[in-house]
């Protein structure tokens, strides 16, 4: 019996191995209780993972991930907000299941523009206020959206957020000199990017064999795609733009950083701070780059406040 199960698997796993990386993703989607789905919207097919199960009219929140990351990054975040607001949790177009295009331009404005049609055919509702959420490059990508497309967002909150000119660090220079410090090649480069997006050890993943190789695998074939965005979000003319447009936003706003993210400096939070003076500002201890997996329960809360606290326009 042992021995058919093991061909089994070998059969359903030869025409894809990242099946096995995908099978766990479901495990975690299925636990935070989202459902998954997918929509064809302009010129992409997006997939994301929702939750519908809330009271009339709750607030619709939509949960933007960041660079190298995908909408399971989410999910300890989605699972505390459950059963009081919508939830979407989309792959931003060219990352995770999402459809990518060769030669598409996945930098910070070309991504707000299709997360403003997101919003639009597939997650808002009528009387339903929409709080639009962004870690890392998707932090960027949310100020951006809110900034240029205000009637789409009534809320914003931005965790970790790229973006603006923060104090140098070892990943800000690499990016500068054209490198890319998540890059995944082998065992011990998966090890260093988990060690530098993750401050607090009790958070950091554990990839068992088989799945770390085939995510390795996986890593090492987008590793052109990868550097062709962190060129446009780090080193191009638009780098900075979320930052400056932020100063034009007007919509009840969070900015939630841990003090030990080694990525995206915290001095980041005041300089956005300083663009946005109506919003909540939390900082977090004892955890790093990946605040809505290291702090999930914080988070939520700094949301629930964002929500429920602060005044609409």
């Amino acid at each position: 019996m042992a021995a058919v199960l093991l061909c089994a698997l070998a059969i359903w796993l030869w025409p894809d191995p990242y099946r096995v990386v995908l099978a766990d993703y479901a495990r975690q989607r299925w636990q935070a209780g989202l459902t998954r789905s997918a929509a064809k919207i302009d010129d992409h097919r997006w997939v994301y993972a929702y939750n519908d199960d809330a009271p009339a009219n709750a607030p619709t929140v939509v949960m933007i991930h960041g660079f190298t990351g995908s909408k399971e990054n989410w999910y300890p975040l989605a699972q505390r907000l459950r059963g009081r607001y919508r939830l979407f949790a989309p792959d931003l177009p060219g990352w995770g299941e999402s459809e990518r295009k060769a030669g598409g331009d996945y930098g910070f404005l070309a991504q707000s523009a299709r997360v403003a049609r997101f919003i639009e055919q597939v997650a808002r509702k009528p009387g339903s206020e929409v709080v639009l959420l962004g870690h890392s490059m998707g932090g960027g990508i949310v100020a951006l959206t809110t900034a240029r497309h205000p009637h789409d967002v009534d809320r914003m909150g931005l965790f970790d957020a790229a973006g603006v000119r923060f104090n140098d660090n070892a990943f800000g220079l690499a990016v500068l000199r054209g490198k890319n410090p998540f890059a995944v090649d082998d065992a011990a480069s998966l090890q260093r990017y988990i060690d530098i997006v993750f401050y607090d050890d009790a958070a950091k993943p554990v990839i068992p064999w088989p799945a770390s190789r085939i995510y390795i695998d996986k890593r090492r074939r987008d590793a052109a795609f990868e550097q062709s965005v962190l060129d446009k979000i780090g080193r191009s003319d638009e780098r900075f733009l979320p930052g400056i447009e932020a100063a034009g936003i007007r919509q009840p706003s969070l900015l939630l950083w841990c003090a030990q993210d080694v990525v995206i400096d915290p001095s980041a939070l005041d300089l956005y701070a300083a663009r946005l003076p109506q919003a909540q500002r939390v900082l977090l201890q004892g955890c790093g780059h990946m605040s809505i997996v290291e702090r999930p329960q914080q988070a939520a809360e700094a949301v629930n406040r964002l929500i429920t606290e602060a005044r609409p326009r």
